[in-house]
């Protein structure tokens, strides 16, 4: 017998039921999962998180990052924290993620600190799950319980990569379709998007718009605010792709370290950084969620942690599928075996562990 998480559970403890609809989104992963076999894992990885945070607050918009880029490609297992090889090139160096993830040694820590208390108990997959609800709240988001028992692929390619990973160039017919993909809706498009309002971007993910848009006489993206595209020709020169291929600017004008709505504010005013950012405003229910996260920073923060649990279930693997990796960017060898494949479903379970500032349970 398999214990399955309802989001709608998970939902509950951070106040969010009455934004449910009624259909229940399930996955074999639980709240609580290593409450007997490994009682410290979230407190550990929320102390490496938090420890790296004090030092480079761009942590937080990167293991965000790393979280969405692991669960759009094949799922939420941990590939891609997997390092290439000489035959093979990972999600981690394909075109949509180099140079721009990073801090995978933060993940590395954490792991570490994992292994060297529980050995081959808890996944990488859950560790970035963790990690990513930690750095929303370090930043100034919602905390919410990460349901876990996610369990670490063996495969991560980088044509798996560029087949699922949706761009900065997306229009909101490819985001849709994207999305549905991976069974989340048009709110969770706009909902995710928000994540936009801390980080940075490299130049390459937008020079087109300010430099060469199709069918322009200023070569400027007309949905584009002029004053915001002068600044940002200031900052990424014509060449800066190859010239400067590290330069980064913010996503977010007004807040740029804070998760708040302001992100929706900068975007109702023609301030948003990408293409896919400006196609929000395109489609009709798109733009009535934009201009709702406007008016209520609440809102947003709630309904993000919903899309946060509801993404981190995507094709989640469990059971006895796939391993717990020992090093986050190597598969196991064949004759590893985890100690995490023990039947967690015989043990008693509590009410779960909680991240650092979690909305308690109504």
């Amino acid at each position: 017998m398999k214990h399955c998480f309802s989001l709608a559970a998970a939902l509950a403890v951070v106040t969010l039921a009455a934004l449910l609809s009624s259909d229940a989104v399930v996955a074999c992963i639980d709240v609580g999962f290593y409450d007997r076999t490994s009682p410290s894992a979230e407190t550990l990885v929320q102390q490496t998180v938090a420890a790296a945070f004090g030092n480079d607050s761009g942590v937080a918009p990167a293991i965000i990052r790393l979280h969405f880029h692991d669960c759009f490609v094949k799922g939420c297992d941990g590939s891609v924290l997997i390092d290439s090889t000489p035959g093979n090139k990972a999600e981690k160096d394909s075109a949509p993620n180099f140079p721009s993830l990073r801090f995978f040694d933060v993940v590395d820590r954490a792991k570490a600190a994992l292994e060297a208390q529980c050995p081959g108990v808890v996944s990488c997959a859950d560790v970035l799950a963790f990690a990513a609800r930690d750095s929303i709240v370090l930043s100034g988001g919602l905390g919410y319980q990460v349901p876990a028992g996610r369990r670490d692929g063996r495969v991560s390619t980088e044509t798996d990569a560029l087949n699922n990973l949706p761009g900065p160039t997306s229009t909101a017919s490819d985001l849709v379709a994207g999305f549905a993909a991976k069974n989340l809706t048009v709110e969770d498009i706009v909902v995710l998007s928000g994540a936009h309002n801390i980080g940075v971007s490299h130049c390459s993910s937008f020079t087109e718009r300010i430099y060469n848009f199709p069918n322009t006489t200023d070569g400027i993206d007309p949905k584009l605010s002029k004053a915001y595209a002068f600044l940002l020709k200031g900052i990424c020169p014509p060449n800066s792709n190859q010239t400067f291929p590290t330069t980064t600017t913010l996503m977010d004008l007004i807040t740029p370290a804070r998760f708040d709505n302001k992100y929706y504010v900068g975007l109702a005013n023609n301030l948003g950084l990408f293409q896919s950012d400006a196609a929000l405003l395109t489609n009709a229910t798109m733009k009535s969620l934009v201009d709702s996260f406007v008016r209520s920073e609440a809102a947003f923060r709630t309904r993000f942690a919903r899309s946060m649990l509801k993404m981190g279930q995507i094709e989640v693997l469990s059971g006895a599928q796939g391993e717990i990796r020992r090093n986050c960017r190597v598969i196991n060898p064949t004759n590893v075996t985890s100690a995490g494949a023990v039947h967690h479903h015989l043990l008693p379970r509590s009410s779960g562990s909680s991240g650092t500032n979690q909305v308690a349970a109504s």
